[in-house]
């Protein structure tokens, strides 16, 4: 019968192992490398991350547990205290730009109409512990790390992330993320910075985010809305001449406040420099932007983003940048299989069966026993 291999090699395959090499050899991240090279390191963390394994004891004895189905997976055994130095030590950045090429590859394919591009904009906490003190300490008592994000909610794909220390603000975080002209940007408080705005402004995206309460908006012009309805009101108008009492505005175009209650009875102002689209239509695109809350919140109950196996910052940045690829790498498998309708049931058949060897195509399916290759049999023996 034909010869299987693991789930994990199905899911790795959705990996262009081709850039992973080239940014390996860029980053000389192999050099002067005999025991771990970055390949099997990298299979390691994804294999923690899928399995949904935490700690770095833990992982290896997992890992090397399959020693003889690693060969498939171009790996081999891992020791506890090698890995944890190439996490310390080995370049973050071949992980990090590994995610970005997946991302700029995967977001092309999916690319819509630029006047229907929307993109949520928002950051969530990791929480480390007094071991990483010495870079994350944001208080007496807490250490953390933030992670920025640009997410579209059309295509259920991040497609920028950033590493900070916990104590960057979200804002600091938001003046290097790459605009793209013409699209719509939708966030919170935290990036409530005029000048940032201007600068989307100025490269023709919309704006919709929340007005603070102590903002007040010099009305020009208001439409009357029906009473009774979710939206209070919609008026146009200016904003202050200065930001805090102290930057003055660039933002000096007209801005439109869309006054809308939710369902608990809370009363939000969305602010927009979208002078023309329906309110109700504003409306709903602030309320899209809980759909990155959900994303985050997948991100870290289903690949456990929330113990580390090292408490340097090479390390959390690593860990984070496979946790990245390893959702691209789900979602790409999950898309090339048409047996499983639901991600999460997906997911957690992939970490059911994650070392076994049947076909990703039909892991929804009875599995169907796979008849020994009397050779492989002979080796498997020989490794033991």
């Amino acid at each position: 019968m034909k010869h299987r291999n693991s789930v994990l090699y199905a899911v790795l395959q959705q990996l262009d192992w081709g850039q992973f090499n080239a940014l390996v050899a860029a980053h000389q991240a192999d050099k002067h490398v005999r025991a771990l090279p970055t390949k099997t390191q990298f299979i390691t963390l994804a294999f923690a991350q899928l399995s949904g394994i935490s700690g770095l004891r833990e992982t290896v004895t997992a890992l090397n547990s399959h020693h003889n189905r690693l060969y498939h997976l171009g790996a081999r055994p891992v020791k506890r205290s090698t890995l944890s130095d190439a996490n310390t030590l080995r370049p973050s950045a071949v992980f990090e730009e590994m995610f970005a090429f997946m991302v700029s590859k995967v977001h092309r394919g999916l690319r819509r109409a630029m006047d229907g591009t929307t993109y949520l904009i928002d950051s969530t906490s990791v929480k480390l512990n007094q071991l990483s003190a010495e870079w994350a300490r944001f208080s007496a008592r807490v250490c953390g790390a933030k992670v920025h994000v640009i997410y579209d909610p059309d295509t259920d794909q991040p497609i920028y992330a950033a590493f900070t220390t916990a104590n960057v603000n979200d804002i600091t975080a938001a003046h290097e993320m790459p605009i793209q002209r013409g699209a719509t940007y939708v966030f919170d408080l935290g990036y409530y910075d005029y000048r940032w705005w201007a600068k989307l402004h100025a490269a023709e995206c919309r704006i919709v985010t929340r007005l603070k309460s102590n903002t007040r908006l010099t009305v020009t012009r208001e439409r009357l809305m029906p009473p009774g309805g979710p939206i209070l009101s919609d008026r146009i108008g200016t904003l202050p001449a200065r930001q805090a009492n102290s930057r003055k505005n660039p933002m000096n175009v007209e801005m439109r406040e869309v006054r809308v209650r939710t369902d608990s009875g809370k009363v939000l102002r969305i602010l927009t420099n979208d002078l023309v689209a329906p309110a109700q239509q504003i409306a709903d695109l602030y309320k899209r932007r809980w759909l990155i809350e959900l994303f985050f919140r997948w991100i870290k109950q289903t690949l456990r983003i929330k113990r580390f196996i090292g408490t340097s910052e090479n390390a959390v940045r690593i860990q984070i940048a496979v946790a990245l690829i390893a959702f691209i790498l789900l979602r790409l498998a999950y898309g090339a299989q048409k047996g499983v309708p639901k991600l999460l049931e997906f997911v957690r058949l992939v970490r059911a069966n994650l070392m076994q060897r049947r076909d990703i195509q039909a892991l929804g399916q009875p599995d169907t026993p796979v008849q020994a290759d009397p050779r492989q049999l002979c080796l498997d023996w020989q490794l033991v």
